[in-house]
């Protein structure tokens, strides 16, 4: 009579065959990628995901005036340096209908100038704020070169520029079971720092001062943090279930 194997080691099984769908996946991708956050207006997130470092053209738009009159583009074809955090924007726009249309200018000698992502626009007001691995790079995004696994975040926002937050949480979780999430904020050197008042999605409270919160969850649930005027943070997928297999 053959043995019934203990369901606590099937569901371990499970888990190990689980996690490892990703791995396979992003080794089968091609060529290097890199992490891509866009916040638009209003801390609308309009993308979040891995995109590839390739070389990439696009049109100069006429209507990108968000400089002043007379800077919109020339309507030409002009390539764009790669790796860098503006060529993998423009690549990632032409996956993701939230980030098109992407509408630069080439009035300028010194390098291409970033007005419309989507339906977020730059204004005398707002502008697109760039951060690479959470520094400000304080150059344009056709010079800031990416490097495979580097975190790009470009952000609409009004000078001076506000804090970065950053959601750390665990990806698995079992229902009605709390667990801890805890926030924190880049500024615009990277200095990281605990960020007390954030709310999280789900949590039963606002962050205490070391940023931490307690979630409970009885679905698989996409959490976030915000905190005033920041930049909202990182969205974190949590599977949740018996012994978190329920995605």
């Amino acid at each position: 009579m053959p043995r019934l194997i203990p369901f606590r080691l099937v569901a371990a099984f499970a888990l190990v065959l689980l996690m490892s769908i990703p791995t396979v996946a992003a080794a089968s991708a091609k060529g290097p990628v890199a992490d891509l956050r866009v916040v638009g207006a209003g801390g609308k997130v309009l993308a979040e995901d891995s995109f590839g470092l390739t070389p990439v053209s696009i049109k100069a738009s006429p209507k990108a005036t968000c400089f002043g009159a007379g800077t919109g583009g020339s309507g030409k074809n002009v390539a764009v340096k790669s790796p860098t955090a503006l060529s993998l924007l423009v690549q990632a726009s032409r996956s993701t209908p939230a980030l098109s249309p992407l509408q630069l200018t080439d009035a300028f000698s010194f390098g291409l100038g970033l007005c419309n992502v989507g339906s977020s626009k730059a204004t005398k007001k707002l502008s697109w704020y760039l951060k690479v691995n959470h520094v400000n790079p304080e150059r344009g995004g056709d010079s800031v070169k990416v490097h495979a696994g580097d975190e790009v975040l470009w952000a609409l926002e009004p000078y001076p520029y506000p804090d970065e937050l950053s959601l750390v949480a665990p990806t698995v979780a079992d229902a009605g079971q709390p667990f801890e999430a805890q926030v924190f904020a880049y500024t615009e050197k990277g200095k990281r720092k605990p960020v007390a008042g954030a709310t999280v999605t789900g949590a039963s409270a606002p962050t205490d001062s070391s940023g931490r919160t307690t979630v409970t969850l009885e679905k698989a649930q996409t959490l976030f943090a915000r905190h005033g005027k920041d930049i909202p943070s990182n969205r974190v997928d949590v599977c949740v279930g018996s012994y978190g297999l329920a995605c």
